[in-house]
Order: C-alpha cells, then sequence, then structure tokens
C-alpha cells in the first residue's frame, strides 16, 4: 500500500521552543503533535535534538493551555455551528435595519 502524502506542516524553530516547554511541563506527546497539527515523531525529534536542537525551552507563560486538545472532529462542527450564528446574526441585522426603516418613516 503506498504512503499517504506528507502534509507540509514543519515544526518552527519557534515552534520546538514551544514543544520543549510543553515537554518540560508534562504535557503528553499526543496533545502536544495535536496542538501543531503534526504526529508525535516530530516532537520526539526535538525533545531527542535532532530538529531544532538550538531552539529555547519557551516559559511557562508564553506556552498554549495544556491538552487534551479538541479533535478535528469538533473543530469542524464548531466552525460550522460558527458559520450558522454568523448567517442568523446577518439575518437578525437586516430585519433590525428594515424594522428601523418603518420607524424612521
Amino acid at each position: 500500500m503506498a504512503r499517504a502524502a506528507k502534509s507540509g506542516r514543519v515544526l518552527s524553530l519557534q515552534d520546538a521552543s514551544l514543544v520543549k516547554g510543553m515537554i518540560r511541563r508534562g504535557d503528553r506527546h499526543h496533545d502536544i503533535a495535536a496542538w501543531f497539527g503534526v504526529n508525535q515523531g516530530r516532537i520526539a525529534e526535538v525533545n531527542d535534538g535532532h530538529l531544532h536542537p538550538t531552539a529555547r525551552i519557551a516559559s511557562a507563560d508564553q506556552l498554549p493551555p495544556p491538552g487534551p486538545y479538541s479533535s478535528g472532529q469538533a473543530a469542524y462542527m464548531a466552525i460550522t455551528a460558527l458559520e450558522e450564528a454568523k448567517l442568523a446574526l446577518e439575518t437578525a441585522a437586516k430585519n433590525i435595519e428594515q424594522a428601523l426603516k418603518g420607524v424612521k418613516s
């Protein structure tokens, strides 16, 4: 079976700094990988110094909140709900504008 295409996502030096800080904080590699959208192998490469060995360890106040993080499915559902809410708000705004025009006339 053929391998899947690469995602194209890479960890920058700044990302590696955050990864090191998250590891120091005790975050699970799985959660760190989910935050950055990479597989756990990239997190291990940062941890063992094969990737961005010169990256400094980010301080606790620079780190994202600890995981676990939402799944892709949950994120998709949230985006869908937000799009529906936006449409409802836009419709409500148009209705309010129409009602105000009627009051001002």
